[in-house]
């Protein structure tokens, strides 16, 4: 298991410590959380810092699940920081690729952009959108191991690296143990990829609830448009899908393992 991280004091307000951290070459400041993000170039490597306020549940939540799963796609911090001023920060090492859905002023608009990091993806060879999913699903057949469930799981926590042929999952902040009853009227999230629960007060979230959460991934990244009207994938693939994301909980793949197993199947060769 891996060791969950601690954050360290530091004697200093946030925009002092970024500047003795390195220089600062990029800002992120629409995300929806309300954090604020920065790419800063430090004496050892570019760095993709994110800061939190004070008493903000997706730190929270954050240093717990990095502290219980680690996988190879999962991008996880490499230091946790307590600000004089309040707020906190993680650094992750900087990853090279594009987020395939970013916080951008023009919203959904970005997905189709030619040159956008969601058009090229869709554009890629089968064979690289199938093992890109692929890590998706057993990243998450890690976090389900570990006893989490995904929340606000959607395309803008996903970064495809083009050079490398590789995806990682970026934002894993809202994850938490599971299983649990909502208790308020929905959880975040995108619409285009969250079950019926999370919409209703008193659901049992579950893994069962990751795996619709997948199913639409799988949908939604195995199609060429952003209207699902140009599907690549077969047959068998598209009834895996229609079992995982079926409204009814029950009648869904049981374990994030069972789907990964399932998908598995249908992609390879008959």
């Amino acid at each position: 298991m891996p060791r969950p991280p601690i954050p360290t004091p530091v004697d200093s307000d946030l925009p002092a410590w970024i500047d003795a951290l390195g220089t600062r070459f990029a800002t992120f400041e629409l995300q929806g959380s309300g954090c604020v993000s920065y790419g800063v170039a430090t004496p050892t490597g570019r760095r993709f810092v994110k800061t939190f306020q004070a008493g903000h549940d997706s730190l929270r939540r954050a240093l717990a699940v990095h502290g219980a799963v680690a996988h190879e796609a999962i991008a996880a911090p490499v230091g946790a920081f307590r600000l004089r001023s309040g707020e906190h920060a993680l650094v992750y090492p900087w990853l090279d690729g594009g987020v395939l859905y970013p916080a951008d002023p023009r919203g959904a608009a970005v997905r189709t952009d030619p040159d956008g990091a969601m058009a090229r993806f869709r554009a890629l060879p089968l064979d690289r959108v199938e093992a890109a999913l692929d890590a998706v699903l057993d990243a998450h057949v890690a976090v389900a191991a570990a006893g989490f469930v995904a929340v606000d799981f959607y395309d803008g926590c996903l970064l495809y690296d083009f050079a490398a042929s590789r995806m990682h999952v970026v934002d894993v902040d809202e994850y938490r143990p599971g299983p649990f009853t909502l208790e308020a009227a929905r959880l975040p999230g995108s619409t285009r990829f969250m079950a019926p629960e999370e919409f209703r007060r008193g659901a049992v979230i579950d893994e069962r609830t990751t795996v619709f959460n997948l199913g639409r991934t799988l949908r939604l990244l195995l199609d060429a448009g952003d209207v699902e009207a140009a599907w690549r994938g077969s047959d068998r693939q598209t009834a895996v899908i229609t079992t995982a994301t079926d409204a009814r909980p029950e009648h869904r793949h049981v374990t994030v393992a069972e789907l990964a197993g399932a998908w598995r199947a249908a992609t390879a060769p008959a």
